[in-house]
């Protein structure tokens, strides 16, 4: 459901340059205000879709046990203390979430995923998920160079 949730909210990921732009649009970032030497960051600017920042913090609570966040969460929760630890180090994990979802959407592999409704892996082309028909009980022809690049 999380992953749903997210997809829909995110929408056309090509709308976002940088994985930065998409961590920026779901309100994830703290608010700063800089003048000179100072520099002051206040609470979550929270101007994204709200239910995208459930989704991410909801998904980083699952991930913060997975070895590859695991260390990252535990080493974020003791740099900042017992007082804000736990919460801010969620945030930073659905942060990191957000850049992974950005360089999964966006790179060329992952491209084909978002255009059919089920997947269906061909061993001949290597260890590349290619897109089938639930209609059509035998495969479909693999795709042409030109249709891949579209």
């Amino acid at each position: 459901m999380l992953g749903y949730t997210i997809a829909a909210e995110i929408g056309e990921i090509t709308r976002f340059a940088t994985p930065k732009k998409l961590v920026g649009y779901t309100g994830l970032c703290p608010r700063v205000s800089q003048s000179g030497s100072r520099d002051h960051r206040g609470p979550l600017r929270k101007n994204g879709p709200k239910y995208l920042r459930w989704a991410l913090i909801e998904a980083a609570v699952h991930a913060a046990r997975h070895p590859v966040y695991h260390d990252h969460y535990q080493a974020t929760k003791r740099r900042l203390g017992r007082q804000r630890g736990p919460a801010v180090a969620r945030v930073e994990v659905a942060r990191r979430l957000a850049e992974a979802i950005w360089h999964m959407l966006t790179t060329p592999r992952h491209r084909s995923l978002r255009q059919g409704p089920t997947c269906a892996l061909w061993p001949h082309d290597g260890p590349q998920l290619r897109w089938a028909s639930r209609e059509s009980p035998t495969r479909p022809d693999p795709p042409t160079e030109e249709a891949i690049e579209r």
